[in-house]
């Protein structure tokens, strides 16, 4: 982890099940049918999104078209498939880690958290995993937990009140 924030981010990078959702899945006698999205998070991004470049990750192969309809096609964001166990290999070959700010909540996302300038978890993050972050908001996942992240990031890295813009 960083301690001295000397480098302007590049890129957010922000894991979906339990970060933008609730981390929930809904199942019924047909498979996975649901996932449960926070409402402010759409809007907080893209007002971060005039400051850096945003990427959303999942490692939900059952779900992604779920996923898909709410972050491409509602959200306008790319959405990526990356497997957990593979994360951070993954991440290191797209991304320049060291630019990129990340949020994530299982405990894979912990070895991310060790290669990013700055790590944010939710509050109902993976116990381990708060432990390595930079930066543990107060809402929960699906629950406003990017939005608070995005005002946050705003805020310590560009000196901005997403509200202002």
């Amino acid at each position: 982890m960083c301690e001295m924030l000397l480098t302007t981010p590049e890129i957010f990078i922000v894991d979906l099940d339990g970060v933008l959702t609730d981390g929930k899945f809904y199942y019924d006698s047909s498979g996975k049918r649901l996932k449960a999205f926070g409402v402010d998070d759409s809007e907080a991004l893209h007002a971060l999104s005039k400051h850096l470049e945003i990427r959303v990750i999942t490692a939900d192969k059952r779900g992604f078209e779920i996923a898909k309809a709410r972050i491409a096609a509602d959200m306008g964001f790319s959405l990526e498939l990356v497997p957990s166990k593979s994360r951070c290999e993954t991440l290191e070959l797209s991304y320049r880690l060291d630019r990129a700010v990340y949020m994530g909540d299982g405990f894979y996302d912990a070895h991310v958290f060790r290669k990013v300038l700055y790590s944010i978890a939710p509050a109902n993050a993976f116990i381990e995993t708060k432990k390595h972050a930079n930066y543990v908001t107060n809402s929960l996942g699906g629950q406003g937990a990017v939005a608070e992240a995005c005002f946050h990031i705003a805020d310590k890295f560009f000196d901005v009140n997403l509200t202002d813009l």
